[in-house]
């Protein structure tokens, strides 16, 4: 590959700068850690205020190929013609550029002239390095550190112009109140952090706007601030969005892509054949429409947005979602980042340099933290993700940073990195600030007993002002069934009188999806609804759970969109060639639990499954679970799960040894299982993936919502925040008991607030059963008549229930909050 002369240039005094800093740098006396760090800041493309473009690439892998200089190239493509960004699929003119970066040991540097840069309303230059190795195969270096990526992690990333946007944000006076101005800040002086939220909405941007992007959740929260500022009633399902101090996002990085094999080429920017000298190039531009609930990242291009949330495809969309909390009209609202660098999906081994990994897990691949130059880049990722705004960060999978440590020899767990993770330092408009920080962390998991044996603490014990996810908003909680709070006494008691540090709750994007997997035909608490789909939401949207947690309990509350919404929900992903069959055949209790007959049967829904014939939900779950079956029975094996259908599906034959695709054949109602193959199966894997992502956008349902309800979770939020002390762990005199029988259990308890001891609450709350008397007086020594409601139940108060508070009876999941009169 000979690089012809380039549009671009290279310019060279701005480069040897480049290279005598980075020099300096390598040659300094601080550590390797420190000097990978500061080399992390400039890696990337940076587009700068005199129109040129600063380029830094790591390629450790090319010290160990014997490569000419002119075999390795940066490739720039700019778009000739404009980019309509919005289109869905396109062909596009680039003008293809090629030039030579200068090779400083395992970097390589450049400081570039004549490169487009994006901004909101353009497409700028997409940029990666090439080069040909010894077989003759031309390969692709991408830009780990990209910020933009508007095509997909497996297309060039975007030169855009930071700068521009970040100055023209809408909330810097936010940051100018919140952090310390970067001149008045000394070295080694203590930095602001931003402090704790008193609650948490935790949702998914693609599921939580009709829109399934940043735009549809700005539009939301933007008319819901309009109309808090004009006086105006809110609908029940906007009442879902506010009253919450911080939003908490489910990842937003880049995810992987579906695949059918190892090629690296892009789904979404497909050059059409062309002449390899030629200097214009025609690609096919696809709008990405991956779909995924954000936890399968290929780590590379986790500074960016996922394309597939932004309508524009243009960064300025998160902004502007962020600026719109931070501006809202009732009070600023804190912004979550969900950050997943515990592990990467197996698809980053064709994205990104080995020396990134460690090795296959359970998930995929472990990130090799322990190596310095990885470490920095990874931290530096964070920092550049941070900086679009965000308040705080929840660390995803705390237990998974582990390494082998040769001085103990003992696989030991990476706190100095966890904890790093919540010291990086946020830097907008000349301010600095401390992010706030949530780790997720189950250690020992995976161990056996882990559930039991974990104590939710180790984190919070080593740095005191993060909090970490407590145990009864892990993901193996599963309310729908009978005693379940019973069985969670010893736990309930550890968040009462210990967990004024953990995030509390019931519903989460884990919970609830494994709400999916309780076996239909189990101890099911019937009382929570007639149909499996009511028994689930009415458990994790449940008032006396509610009423407990945000009236009693310390802690910091999180509520999940989708269950406050009474939306479907499922471990989504059309993202998955290899194993989305086994991702399906572990999802088909979301039929069950989250599926009606009348949902299915709406004419928008389910449109992929209904053209293979799967008309009404039955013949839909009848396949389905001879899919799950038949799967187990084989280990996965998809030669051998086609087979056994075969086998099975022949009128003819009398070999079939799976029960369940024996009752299938008898019931002749699923044609589309007959003459079935490996491609015919992928395709239902993925159209069912599609089918039920669409189900689980939470705008479907909101005519059905109950004001009575959504009222009710709303004041019990202004309850708490009107009474911050709740957060503190029970002290003093505080009580907290239960009534355990074998047929019903209630939580009750008092408590005042130390600071002023006649502000006190009182609480009583069905966890689960047949009906009780309720005594309070009796079992808390109270004089009720100096007592009144505060906030009960929807529908208890104004049936009379509770008119003498003496003696009153609840059923199940009815609460009641008092305080003094």
């Amino acid at each position: 590959m000979t690089v012809k002369a380039s549009h671009l240039k290279l310019i060279e005094e701005e480069t040897q700068a480049l290279l005598d800093w980075a020099a300096s740098v390598e040659q300094s006396d601080d550590t390797y850690f420190g000097k990978a760090q500061t080399l992390a800041r400039r890696l990337g493309a940076h587009y700068r205020a005199d129109g040129l473009t600063a380029f830094g690439f790591w390629t450790p892998e090319l010290l160990a190929e014997v490569l000419r200089p002119r075999e390795i190239y940066l490739e720039v493509f700019t778009p000739v013609d404009e980019v309509d960004l919005r289109s869905p699929e396109q062909t596009v003119v680039f003008r293809r550029d090629r030039l030579r970066l200068r090779q400083q040991g395992e970097y390589f540097w450049g400081v570039v002239g004549g490169l487009r840069a994006g901004r909101r309303d353009r497409l700028g230059s997409l940029y990666w390095m090439r080069f040909e190795d010894p077989h003759g195969n031309l390969q692709i270096i991408r830009d780990s550190l990209a910020e933009s990526l508007p095509f997909g992690v497996f297309a060039p990333a975007e030169v855009y112009d930071w700068e521009t946007l970040q100055a023209e944000r809408a909330d810097l006076d936010y940051f100018r109140r919140t952090g310390r101005a970067i001149a008045e800040s000394p070295e080694n002086s203590e930095l602001p952090r931003v402090p704790a939220p008193l609650n948490i909405l935790q949702l998914h941007v693609g599921t939580a706007s009709p829109e399934g992007t940043f735009e549809g959740i700005t539009a939301i929260f933007r008319r819901i601030s309009e109309k808090l500022a004009a006086g105006e009633t809110l609908t029940p399902a906007e009442e879902n969005y506010i009253g919450y101090d911080a939003v908490q996002l489910l990842p937003v990085e880049p995810t992987i892509e579906y695949r059918d094999d190892n090629s690296p080429e892009s789904e979404f920017f497909a050059q059409l054949p062309v002449d390899d000298d030629s200097d214009q190039v025609e690609v096919r531009l696809r709008k990405p429409i991956t779909q995924d609930w954000g936890y399968d990242v290929p780590i590379l291009g986790s500074a960016a947005t996922n394309p597939a949330l932004l309508g524009s495809l243009r960064p300025d969309e998160a902004i502007e979602f962020i600026s719109t909390l931070h501006t809202f009209s009732a009070g600023p609202i804190q912004l979550i980042y969900d950050l997943v660098y515990g592990h990467a999906d197996n698809q980053a081994e064709q994205l990104i340099n080995r020396q990134f990994l460690k090795g296959p897990n359970m998930y995929g691949q472990d990130l090799n933290h322990q190596l310095p130059t990885v470490r920095a880049i990874l931290l530096e990722m964070q920092r550049r993700k941070i900086n679009t705004g965000a308040d705080g960060i929840r660390v995803d999978g705390g237990q998974d940073f582990r390494f082998f440590n040769p001085l103990s020899g003992r696989i030991e767990y990476d706190d100095a990195y966890l904890l790093a993770m919540s010291d990086v330092v946020q830097e907008i408009g000349g301010y600095q600030r401390l992010m706030f920080t949530i780790f997720e962390d189950g250690r020992p998991w995976p161990q056996e007993g882990w559930e039991e044996t974990s104590t939710y603490r180790e984190l919070t014990e080593l740095r005191p002002e993060s909090y970490q996810w407590g145990p009864l908003i892990f993901a193996h909680n599963t309310p729908t069934l009978e005693k379940f709070w019973d069985q969670k006494w010893r736990r309930v008691c550890e968040v009462m009188y210990q967990g004024d540090r953990w995030i509390t709750g019931c519903a989460n994007h884990d919970t609830v999806r494994r709400g999916n997997q309780v076996d239909p035909q189990g101890p099911v608490n019937r009382n929570l609804g007639e149909t499996l789909p009511e028994v689930l939401d009415n458990a994790y949207d449940n008032p006396a759970v509610t009423l407990w947690v945000y009236g009693f309990s310390p802690g910091l509350p999180m509520d999940f969109l989708n269950a406050l919404m009474r939306s479907p929900w499922l471990f989504f992903r059309n993202t998955d060639e290899r194993y989305g069959v086994k991702v399906v055949s572990e999802e088909v209790g979301f039929l069950d639990w989250q599926v009606t007959p009348e949902l299915y049967d709406h004419a928008d829904l389910f449109p992929r499954l209904k053209s293979l014939g799967f008309e009404t939900l039955g013949p839909l779950r009848e396949f389905a679970k001879a899919l799950q079956t038949t799967m187990v029975e084989t280990d996965c094996n998809l030669n051998a799960v086609v087979e056994a259908c075969q086998t099975c599906l022949d009128s003819d034959s009398a070999a079939c040894g799976v029960s369940a695709l024996k009752s299938l054949r008898q019931s002749q109602q699923v044609p589309f299982a007959e003459q079935l193959d490996i491609p015919k199966l992928k395709a239902f894997a993925l159209m069912f993936m599609e089918d039920c992502y669409e189900a689980c956008n939470v705008s479907r349902d909101e005519a059905h919502l109950s004001p009575e309800q959504t009222a009710f979770n709303r004041s019990l939020r202004k309850f708490r925040r009107s009474r911050p002390w709740l957060r503190e762990n029970l002290s003093g005199g505080d009580r907290f008991n239960r009534i355990s029988e074998e047929k019903q259990s209630l939580f009750y308890g008092w408590r005042a607030n130390p600071e002023q001891p006649e502000d006190q609450v009182v609480m009583a709350a069905h966890m689960g059963g047949e009906p009780l008397t309720v005594t309070l007086g009796d079992w808390l020594q109270l004089d009720l008549g100096e007592w009144k409601v505060a906030i009960a139940s929807p529908g208890l108060q104004e049936s009379g229930a509770i008119d003498d508070l003496r003696l009153f009876e609840l059923k199940d999941s009815q609460a009641v909050l008092l305080v003094r009169a």
